[in-house]
């Protein structure tokens, strides 16, 4: 496992030990032990109640794990963060958001809510701050390739363009690391395409990606480790060469699958 820490080495970015997410009395996520190293990008990857969107939820702290007397889940060795230290840490990004962004504003202006984690600039700002969000909302538009939406109403936008925005909002929290919930949901063909394309901007441009899915073909050259989840429990974890094979993902679909590879973009295949 990368990133385990110990006698001269950095702690994890995210360490999660003996966690477990219950639900109505039953366990819907338990995590023995994942850690995710300071820089890496990874891919979790499982069918729908798997529990991945519950472990979106443990990193993001909108969940919580059941007491323990070790804290289950632990950013950089911290073993107490706040809430707004973690949103300075991990900037999610996820189909859901997008209701809550479905809004008579300019694209711009949400863009620069991320600045301070709020929807569309906060009402009494002072004119210098307002200018100082602007400014970094167009930043991140312009890096992502959507700055010719930034005075577009947010209800006029595609479901595509609307998520890419959501990403340059993320973005203008300048946080250390980004994670996408099931970032594809609900997009056509091109809308797909220029996402991925913008995760592997984001990736390329310094920012590590938690990315949760159940298409591999979301998984992006650049992410090089595959965390596969079945039944709340981690059912595998490791380089996505050895992941992503037609045995294990026949065995964590319940399906009959072929994996294919066509220059590092993954594809899986099921027979009718």
């Amino acid at each position: 496992m990368q990133g385990a820490g110990g006698h001269g080495s950095p702690a994890p970015f995210i360490c999660i030990e003996d966690a477990v997410v219950q639900r109505a009395g039953r366990a819907i996520l338990s995590i023995d032990s994942l850690k995710i190293a300071e820089g890496e990008s990874v891919a979790i990857i499982g069918p729908n109640g798997s529990g991945k969107s519950t472990l979106v939820g443990l990193i993001a702290r909108t969940l919580l794990p059941l007491h323990r007397d070790n804290p289950p889940v632990v950013f950089r060795g911290q073993p107490r963060i706040t809430l707004s230290e973690i949103r300075s840490l991990v900037g999610v990004v996820s189909s859901t958001m997008q209701e809550e962004t479905s809004v008579h504003l300019p694209a711009l202006d949400i863009v620069a809510g991320g600045v301070e984690g709020t929807l569309g600039l906060r009402p009494r700002m002072d004119e210098r701050d307002v200018a100082r969000a602007r400014r970094i909302a167009w930043e991140c538009m312009e890096q992502i390739g959507i700055a010719d939406l930034a005075e577009r109403d947010m209800l006029t936008l595609s479901t595509g363009q609307a998520r890419r925005v959501l990403i340059a909002r993320a973005l203008a929290g300048n946080p250390t690391a980004l994670c996408f919930d099931e970032p594809c949901t609900g997009l056509d063909p091109e809308g797909m395409h220029y996402v991925r394309r913008t995760m592997r901007h984001v990736v390329q441009a310094g920012h590590p990606l938690v990315l949760v899915t159940h298409y591999l073909d979301d998984i992006v050259p650049e992410i090089k480790r595959v965390i596969a989840l079945k039944d709340g429990h981690v059912f595998a974890d490791g380089p996505k060469e050895e992941i992503l094979t037609d045995r294990l993902m026949s065995a964590l679909f319940d399906l009959s699958v072929l994996v294919t590879n066509i220059q590092g973009r993954y594809s899986l295949v099921t027979a009718y």
